[in-house]
């Protein structure tokens, strides 16, 4: 059975900074692409950033510059590090695996900036 489970999210002051986690079981992360979507209280979901099984990067305008994401083949686990977070930036954060057509959705971590 395929789980993806993201943590990390919680509390943060603007200016503050994050990391988030998540990691697999039933998959094997370093085969396909991992990617950070978010969506916000009455917004569609949107991708954040994603990494390639070749290790390529995207990011989204609005995190670009503040954000990296990276992956831990050896702990099956891909991060998303947020600096320099905004209010605007509160949502809740899924990651994604997909491959060959088919994808995979975590359950979500909540990501609060406020002060």
């Amino acid at each position: 059975q395929v789980q993806l489970v993201e943590s990390g999210g919680g509390l943060v002051q603007p200016g503050g900074s994050l990391r988030l986690s998540c990691t697999a079981s039933g998959i094997i992360f370093a085969l396909g692409a991992v990617g950070w979507f978010r969506q916000a209280p009455g917004k569609q979901r949107e991708l954040v950033a994603y990494i390639t099984s070749g290790g390529s990067t995207n990011y989204a305008d609005s995190v670009k510059g503040r954000s990296t994401i990276s992956r831990d083949n050896a702990k099956n686990t891909v991060y998303l590090q947020m600096n320099s977070l905004k209010p605007e930036d509160t949502a809740v954060y899924y990651c994604k695996y997909w491959r060959w057509g088919v994808d995979y959705w975590g359950q979500g971590t909540q990501v609060t900036v406020s002060s």
